[in-house]
């Protein structure tokens, strides 16, 4: 099983980014990749993707630029997306790590690499503009 480290530069500070993409109504937006559209169920909010429904709930607000967040299956299973806002000389940069989980083909993994990618490119042209 691979992982695999993606990144962007962001020329906006962290606190704007963080601000902006700590904030799940947002994901709509710069990671279409993942979600279609979003809403709050107590706790958690309901993700529609491309397969159907999912959970999602983020770590708490914090200061230290920590944006992970654990996605639940309808079938129970949970995956944590390890992911960072940290300063750069420029701005920001932004960190997603992705793995690779038992069952997910070579393609599959490649394919989400560039749905990420794509996201974090989002994120980029939305805060950038």
């Amino acid at each position: 099983m691979r992982t695999l480290n993606i990144t962007v530069d962001i020329a906006v500070e962290p606190d704007a980014v963080m601000a902006y993409a700590a904030d799940p109504r947002n994901l709509p937006y710069w990671a279409p990749g993942f979600a279609r559209s979003i809403e709050p169920e107590g706790d958690e909010w309901i993700v529609q993707t491309e397969q159907g429904p999912v959970r999602l709930w983020f770590t708490p607000p914090n200061a230290d630029g920590i944006l992970d967040h654990v996605v639940r299956l309808p079938n129970g299973e949970e995956f944590m997306n390890t992911m960072r806002v940290l300063p750069h000389a420029m701005g920001s940069t932004v960190s997603f790590v992705l793995h690779q989980h038992e069952g997910m083909s070579e393609a599959q993994f490649e394919q989400d690499t560039e749905l990420v990618r794509a996201d974090l490119l989002n994120l980029k042209a939305l805060l950038e503009d």
